[in-house]
């Protein structure tokens, strides 16, 4: 395939850095090179990375524009990123291995594993179970922020009642990353280990990969810088993203303080490494000889328990899409913050699937823009001959 001139096709200031990273991309993937390029002119994104799987297999990754924006520095494969909302499946994971452990049930009121009630004072003889949380039904709202259990906990807070929504438990669908930060706490109580550790030591080691919950262990010249776009005022740099905790661990409380490693969207991972993590739960729970969670609850994770809307469904922690690429239901999560956008999808059966990650964009459409165009140009071929 006859690779055509990116500096034709995408205006300054990514024409040039896109020409130099052309180099490093295979001849026959030009195409879907130059397309991925042209949409971050469209978008104005910071920089791109992606990954396609096929037939279990990594058969494409790329990184497209600039890891640190002020610096010049390019975004390189194994640069890692604060991946946002699909960090709930880590923890969504790791809750599982405990289940098959037998120090936790589904089926637990959530109250009883942290310590203090947990009740909507509208619904108080309704019992708010782990799986609430996990599939984001337990009337647990964000209202007042997420940061800390002290915003629903009675004997910390006089307005904790407005940590509930007006809707029964069970009954209603609305996402709740509380409810993810109070299920790192309970991950703490059932194991004896601080959250970050325990994802590190029965995730990611197990599967090889690099990442973390925990910015000050990691190599910190490795993070791609995040950036948040504002109207008459451009692209600002998101310092907060990988703030490092420090002292704040000093007064540490295992089964209490786990929303400082924000399970319920502060992992950080590259993208290749990323698509390592889709690969197991796209095949069951195992990858690579290794068993992370049996095959009844990854099957559970993806299987939708509540619907979102009439194009999606959510299981524990991965949701089916029909929107994302029109007409195809895939299985994964996204994730929005800082000024990042990513998303991690894929199709258990056919055994694809998608990572995208942009650290900033002026129109958030890139993602599904991204997805959709990795789509044409890898799975639809193969569909059409099929």
């Amino acid at each position: 395939m006859k690779r055509r001139n990116l500096a034709n096709r995408v205006p300054a200031p990514f024409a040039a850095l896109l020409l130099a990273l052309s180099a490093l991309v295979p001849a026959w993937a030009g195409e879907i090179g130059e397309k991925l390029g042209a949409l971050m002119a469209e978008h104005d994104a910071v920089g791109l990375a992606v990954v396609v799987v096929r037939d279990n297999d990594l058969v494409y990754r790329d990184s497209l524009g600039w890891k640190d924006r002020e610096a010049r520095l390019p975004l390189k494969g194994d640069d890692v990123f604060r991946i946002a909302s699909i960090s709930k499946s880590f923890a969504a994971t790791s809750v599982l291995q405990l289940v098959e452990q037998e120090k936790l049930s589904l089926d637990d009121d959530v109250g009883g594993l942290l310590g203090f009630p947990v009740r909507n004072p509208g619904f108080p003889e309704h019992v708010i179970t782990l799986r609430m949380l996990l599939n984001h039904t337990s009337s647990i709202t964000d209202r007042q922020q997420y940061g800390s259990l002290d915003l629903i906990n009675p004997q910390a807070s006089a307005t904790w009642t407005e940590s509930y929504s007006a809707h029964a438990p069970g009954d209603h669908y609305e996402y709740s990353n509380l409810g993810y930060n109070m299920v790192g706490a309970i991950i703490e109580r059932a194991s004896g280990q601080r959250f970050d550790r325990y994802v590190g030591e029965h995730v990611l080691e197990p599967l090889g990969l690099y990442g973390g919950h925990w910015p000050d262990v990691l190599e910190a010249g490795r993070f791609a810088q995040i950036y948040r776009y504002r109207v008459g005022e451009g692209f600002v740099r998101s310092e907060a993203a990988y703030a490092l905790l420090g002292e704040r661990l000093d007064d540490y409380r295992l089964g209490y303080s786990a929303p400082l490693f924000s399970p319920t969207g502060g992992l950080k991972i590259s993208a290749p490494d990323l698509a390592r993590y889709m690969l197991m739960h796209m095949n069951q729970g195992e990858w690579g000889g290794v068993r992370i969670i049996s095959p009844e609850h990854a099957a559970l994770m993806q299987s939708p328990t509540t619907p979102i809307d009439g194009d999606a469904g959510y299981g524990l922690a991965l949701r089916t899409d029909r929107n994302l690429v029109p007409g195809v239901t895939l299985t994964g999560h996204t994730g929005s913050a800082y000024g990042l956008y990513s998303s991690m999808f894929f199709d258990p059966e056919r055994k694809y699937g998608f990572i995208v990650i942009t650290n900033g964009a002026r129109d958030p459409g890139i993602r599904e823009a991204v997805n959709r165009a990795l789509y044409e140009h890898f799975i639809a071929p193969l569909s059409a001959r099929n």
